[in-house]
């Protein structure tokens, strides 16, 4: 009973929510982009309160040089900010906005190589990465819910549950996440290199990012991609990426933002 049930239940999912990728991958996308948007500002704001904001005015102005060029390829006015956190991080988020934390600027060590990462951060968004995730934990919890309608509350039936539990987040949100991740790395390579930023450079980011320290977990268990895997992926996608780049120099865009 409870696979006939769930079968019907991921057959209406999918038939409710058809997209597909800028790379061309199915996506279940359950939630309007108003509603997403409204989500991303609302969260922005959140994060603005509680982290203080870089008020230096050059690395706000390399920062916004770099990030206005990856923007300037993809339209709308987004807004970005420069969290005073020593954490190599960036994100972006629907509503158009964007924040970059300052340890970042230690790692990535040239435009280029900050290119890389906001142009990775933008594609989550441009891809519908957040809706994408937001819809998997929908339909997760609407999943459990069936389950728990039909499981009797004995031993056996809750040690199915905590089974669904895991095989939902290790079977289904995180596989997905790592897709996520690998395909903004990718489309987020072509954003970049649209601007008119050298495609190259996103392999020595990533070379930074492992020795800026920090084990990570297993690929398996890992919402992100492993590095060594990131950049493999990443080298083959370079000489497409470059003809990208040679198209946007021969149209005049060849940034030149400078840290000071």
């Amino acid at each position: 009973m409870f696979k006939a049930l769930a079968v019907a239940l991921a057959s209406s999912l999918v038939l409710m929510s058809c997209a597909t990728s800028p790379l061309g991958r199915q996506q279940l996308v359950l939630v309007s982009d108003s509603q997403m948007n409204e989500m991303g500002l609302q969260a922005f704001e959140a994060i603005k309160e509680e982290k203080p904001i870089d008020t230096d005015p050059h690395t706000n102005a390399y920062v916004r040089c770099v990030a206005n060029a990856i923007t300037d390829e993809v339209g709308g006015d987004w807004e970005v900010v420069v969290f005073e956190d020593d954490t190599p991080n960036a994100f972006a988020l629907p509503g158009r906005k964007i924040g970059v934390q300052y340890g970042l600027l230690e790692v990535a060590q040239n435009q280029d190589q900050l290119a890389t990462v906001i142009g990775h951060e933008v594609a989550h968004v441009l891809a519908k990465h957040g809706n994408e995730r937001v819809s998997q934990q929908l339909a997760v919890q609407t999943g459990l819910s069936v389950a728990s309608a039909v499981s009797p509350h004995t031993a056996s039936g809750q040690a199915l549950m905590a089974a669904l539990g895991v095989g939902a987040q290790y079977g289904i949100l995180l596989p997905y996440s790592r897709v996520q991740e690998s395909e903004a790395d990718l489309y987020g390579l072509d954003l970049m290199a649209k601007a008119g930023f050298d495609p190259k450079e996103s392999v020595a980011l990533w070379v930074n990012m492992t020795n800026a320290g920090g084990g990570q977990p297993p690929e398996f268990l890992s919402t992100h991609p492993s590095h060594d895997t990131r950049i493999h992926d990443l080298e083959e996608h370079i000489p497409e990426a470059e003809k990208l780049r040679d198209q946007a120099h021969a149209r005049g865009k060849n940034p030149q933002c400078e840290q000071i």
